[in-house]
């Protein structure tokens, strides 16, 4: 082989390189995104469970409230009782 194959042939080489260089890069960039919005997805997930979470808490709260009540109501039901019981004996 002379000089001017040589470079023929060092050259399509380095064209093969450089096409498997791009076709990786490609690649590692389609599968970035993809690893990407599947992230978000997750993210959007927990999103959507911290949101149910924080509403169930809430409606405990107000559950919790409202038999605070009741039973604030009742204690003084049962002391008016205790009261008439007392005066009755």
């Amino acid at each position: 082989m002379n000089e001017r194959e040589w470079q023929e042939v060092i050259g399509t080489i380095g064209m093969f390189v450089l096409l498997i260089a791009v076709v990786v890069t490609v690649i590692w960039q389609v599968a970035a995104g993809r690893r990407a919005k599947a992230r978000e997805a997750r993210e959007a997930e927990y999103q959507k469970l911290a949101e149910a979470a924080v509403a169930g808490q809430r409606n405990i709260e107000r559950q919790l409230a409202e038999i605070g009540g009741q039973v604030s109501d009742l204690q003084g039901r049962t002391d008016s009782i205790e009261r008439v019981l007392k005066d009755v004996e």
